[in-house]
């Protein structure tokens, strides 16, 4: 037999070709841009735009050759999670993740050293220009819904600015956008009312977020910069914790790492959110559920993340206490049996529930009488009007699930239900099916009480959040729910499709090959929907009214 005496291309001739590569890309997008958002006639110059694409290129090569660096699977995945998230912290325009300025001034005030809550305390007045000149939900409160005149047949016409960022009157106007948002922090006058602090009693979701916001204020930035810094430190905790959680998911690497580079979970990590740190949470609680056994070392992660998560959302997240009682007898070597290890943690969720409240209550100042959201909203004739009519209740379930496309379609909308990116929309379930795909079944291991049991949580977990926002946050009788965001379901879809993966047994054989193709593709995925983002929040397309 003769052996080939080729010899491997260098390894430099490859990165060269990739970076080259990039910058044909930067250079044709920036064009793209120009031609196709007018960004000639907006101001833009198209040498300055297509420089700072080149320069973000080779910055996303650099990146790229430091993951190459790292040795494991856990901590690649970690470092594409972080880096992809960075992309989203600075694509996604200033308070406009849910409830995002509020999670800001909360953690501005304890990086203040205020471990205590008083409506009538006030901010810099930097901080209160940041906020007047963000809004939040942005492009609903700059939405413009009435009659235009149509130019050629003069008759009135309706329009409906919904989910655009940039508007524009009349084809030859100034199309206004969330620059002008920047421009009005920036202009030197001060804020017309002052801010005070939100309604929100809690200190320790915020820690994150206030120490990156307190190195931003002792490095001299003002209150922009400290939302970066307050976003950055948030989006680190994240990716550690989803460190842990690929370290631990029992050959289900592509899907947990597909779950953590979701756009939805990206967006939601890279933001003042500390819905960031729930997310990690649950992707870990749910990893620990998947891996072979449950032991010492994992039985005490798996309470702290479930301390964490009913700290920040208690109630529905006492279902997080069934998914470990699933393993099978044979694989459960934690120190305490399975009823030890539930009443365990049940009295760890209550107990942090009771420890929040107080807390809440004995320091608070100055707030008076907290009144509901909307109006109409009744916990207890709500929850009357559901047990005594169940059917209709079962039918405005499923009527809301259609609505929404089963929330799977929805994993591309970003702020409170206001920016729909249609690609996202349309790829993300995708992407998370060739997780599966990618991942590797343990078969017999897993056992079909785990399957089935997951399973069924995942209906019921969907079930409790639709049935709790019904009874909290909708008016009384209403025929759908109001308040549902796909975020709420990210680990519901997370353990559907690993039990999809384990019930069809897929068996792989290069493993390790499978997991540099999850990371390749989830990684530019990610990177690519945080650009997406952007195009759509600060680049176009521009609504013309009239």
């Amino acid at each position: 037999m003769i052996e080939s005496t080729k010899k491997p291309l260098p390894r430099w001739l490859g990165w060269a070709a990739g970076t080259l590569a990039a910058l044909a890309a930067a250079v044709c997008l920036g064009y793209y841009w120009r031609v196709f958002y007018y960004l000639d006639a907006r101001g833009v110059p198209g040498t300055k735009l297509c420089a700072l694409l080149c320069a973000l290129a080779l910055l996303a090569v650099a990146a790229a050759a430091a993951v190459k660096c790292l040795k494991t699977f856990a901590g690649r995945g970690a470092a594409c999670v972080f880096l992809c998230g960075l992309v989203f912290v600075f694509a996604s325009a200033p308070l406009q993740a849910p409830d995002e300025v509020q999670h800001y001034l909360r953690a501005y005030s304890i990086s203040q050293g205020h471990f205590d809550f008083d409506a009538a305390r006030e901010y810099p007045a930097d901080v209160a220009k940041l906020v007047e000149s963000f809004p939040g939900a942005w492009i609903n409160s700059h939405t413009s819904k009435g009659l235009t005149t149509d130019r050629d047949t003069g008759e009135d016409t309706v329009y409906d600015t919904t989910g655009y960022a940039l508007k524009q009157y009349g084809e030859n106007g100034r199309v206004q956008s969330l620059a002008d948002g920047f421009a009005a922090y920036q202009n030197g006058t001060p804020a017309k009312q002052s801010v005070k602090e939100p309604i929100l009693f809690m200190i320790l979701p915020f820690a994150p977020q206030a120490l990156g916001i307190l190195a931003a204020r002792l490095l001299g930035f003002g209150a922009l910069g400290c939302l970066y810094g307050g976003r950055v430190a948030n989006l680190l905790v994240y990716a550690l914790i989803c460190r842990a959680a690929l370290r631990r998911c029992a050959g289900h690497g592509p899907l947990f790492l597909a779950a953590a580079l979701c756009p939805l979970s990206l967006y939601m990590a890279a933001s003042m959110s500390y819905d960031a740190q729930l997310l990690a949470c649950y992707y870990l609680m749910a990893a620990l559920f998947a891996g072979q056994t449950f032991s010492k070392s994992e039985m005490l992660l798996y309470l702290a993340a479930f301390g964490w998560a009913n700290m920040a959302k208690p109630w529905i997240n006492l279902l997080w206490l069934i998914l470990p009682l699933l393993h099978a007898k044979k694989n459960w070597r934690a120190p305490l049996k399975k009823w030890q290890f539930a009443a365990a943690a049940l009295l760890l969720a209550l107990g942090v529930n009771w420890l929040i409240e107080w807390y809440g209550g004995v320091f608070r100042y100055h707030y008076g009488t907290i009144g509901r959201m909307l109006d109409g909203v009744d916990q207890m004739p709500q929850l009357k009007f559901v047990l005594s009519n169940p059917l209709r209740f079962a039918a405005v379930l499923l009527g809301t699930l259609y609505e929404n496309d089963f929330f799977i379609g929805q994993l591309g909308i970003f702020g409170n239900l206001d920016l729909p990116v249609g690609v996202i929309n349309t790829t993300a379930g995708a992407m998370l099916l060739l997780g599966a795909v990618l991942g590797e079944s343990r078969g017999p291991q897993t056992g079909l009480l785990r399957r089935a049991g997951a399973a069924v949580w995942c209906v019921v977990y969907l079930a409790g959040c639709m049935a709790a926002m019904y009874i909290t946050y909708t008016p009384v009788g209403m025929i759908r729910v109001i308040g549902l965001q796909a975020r709420y379901f990210l680990p519901v879809f997370l353990l559907a499709f690993w039990a999809l993966a384990e019930a069809l047994g897929l068996k792989v054989r290069h493993a390790a090959q499978n997991q540099n193709i999850a990371l390749a593709a989830f990684a530019a995925y990610g990177a690519l929907s945080g650009l997406l983002v952007f195009q759509h929040t600060f680049i176009g397309p521009v609504y013309t009214i009239g």
